[in-house]
């Protein structure tokens, strides 16, 4: 054994901030720059959601 014993480095830990990784964010995924959201995916999107609540509505007697 060495006498003169080895001390680890300390101090703070420079985090980088990543805007993708905060925590209030649920399902972002890093998308290349400039990268846009085809407007077929909302379109398809709404016609999905409406096509479901009529399918749900129909479990339901009308009055």
């Amino acid at each position: 054994m060495s006498t003169a014993s080895e001390r680890p480095v300390t101090g703070q830990i420079a985090v980088p901030v990543d805007p993708a990784r905060r925590p209030d964010v649920l399902l972002r995924r890093r998308a290349p720059e400039g990268h846009r959201v085809s407007a077929w995916w909302l379109i398809g999107a709404f016609v999905g959601v409406s096509l479901a609540v009529v399918g749900l509505m129909n479990f339901f007697p009308g009055g």
